[in-house]
């Protein structure tokens, strides 16, 4: 029993989501293999097969592998399928994109967003967006799985895995990469931050906001925000923590001025800490709050700002 795990990674570094799927895949049990399947990408390759747990790091490289494109990737993982019991990506946009053309190749069921692994062929998935757990049993010859990376801590440097190098499959020319516009940010990246700070619909407005950035600076977080504030059209969409946005598993997460509805709880519930801040007292957030405070907002974010201070 053997488990393949795909690397995320821009040819140059992992993202951070695949050193956790490797936790998930050792816990299949069985050795754990990595594709890297890329460009010129022997900085990722080096890193994947430093990872704890991993004994190879199986290498796919050519010119057509280096933007990602999920057709691409995907039958290059068909072509290799054979051997693995398991099939594992990070439930990113980027594993999102290829495991179901997998799943469908192979003309088998994929377990979605995986939390834990009770057995070989039995895991946890959280469903009624976090509400519930659904425990799946696949008899499926080979498992599809995406992993919810806040489920499972990332594995560690220090493995020394050996390395090969595949002959790659053909280009499928069935896409082309145009573009990309890359978001700059001046604050660690929403999902793999280890403190947010996050506002609701209680903050009124975009400019309000601009109350949060101190906080945020003091604490070195990230910003987010719940789909209320996005779809009122207060902060951009790539904010967006809950069901439909990002799930985080921060540290200290603090959600100012938002009411706790269903969607976003199940993005950030699973935060070690949490700090709510509404004047409701009956907000729903509190019901997942370590610490809350219930009041102003204007008057509360202030007076935290100035005791950081």
């Amino acid at each position: 029993m053997t488990t393949l795990v795909i690397a995320e990674h821009d040819n140059i570094s992992l993202k951070g989501s695949t050193a956790h799927t490797v936790t998930a895949a050792t816990q299949c049990g069985g050795d754990v293999h990595v594709l890297v399947a890329g460009y010129n990408c022997t900085a990722a390759v080096q890193a994947a097969a430093q990872l704890t747990g991993v004994t190879k790091v199986i290498v796919a490289d050519a010119a057509y592998f280096a933007d990602g494109l999920a057709e691409n990737v995907a039958a290059q993982i068909v072509a290799v399928a054979a051997a693995y019991s398991h099939i594992l990506a990070p439930a990113t946009a980027y594993g999102k994109n290829i495991l179901p053309r997998v799943a469908a190749i192979l003309d088998v069921a994929q377990i979605s967003e995986i939390t834990k692994v009770d057995a070989p062929d039995t895991f946890e998935r959280p469903i009624y967006a976090g509400n519930a757990i659904a425990t799946v049993q696949s008899t499926d010859a080979v498992k599809v799985i995406t992993v919810r990376s806040t489920g499972f801590d990332a594995a560690a440097e220090g493995g020394s895995a050996v390395t090969e190098q595949l002959t790659p499959v053909a280009d499928s020319g069935q896409s082309q990469f145009i573009s990309r516009a890359v978001a700059k940010l001046d604050r660690p990246e929403l999902t793999a931050a280890k403190v947010i700070v996050s506002g609701g619909r209680g903050m009124g407005s975009g400019e309000n906001f601009k109350l949060l950035e101190p906080l945020a600076d003091r604490l070195g977080a990230a910003m987010g925000a719940s789909r209320a504030a996005v779809d009122a059209g207060y902060v951009p969409n790539d904010w967006q923590v809950g069901q439909t946005g990002k799930i985080v598993a921060p540290a200290l997460y603090i959600a100012v001025g938002i009411s706790g509805a269903i969607q976003h709880l199940a993005g950030m519930k699973e935060s070690k800490t949490i700090v709510a801040i509404n004047k409701d007292p009956e907000a729903p957030i509190f019901s997942v709050a370590d610490y809350g405070i219930v009041g102003d907002l204007f008057d509360i974010v202030p007076q935290l700002i100035a005791e950081l201070g």
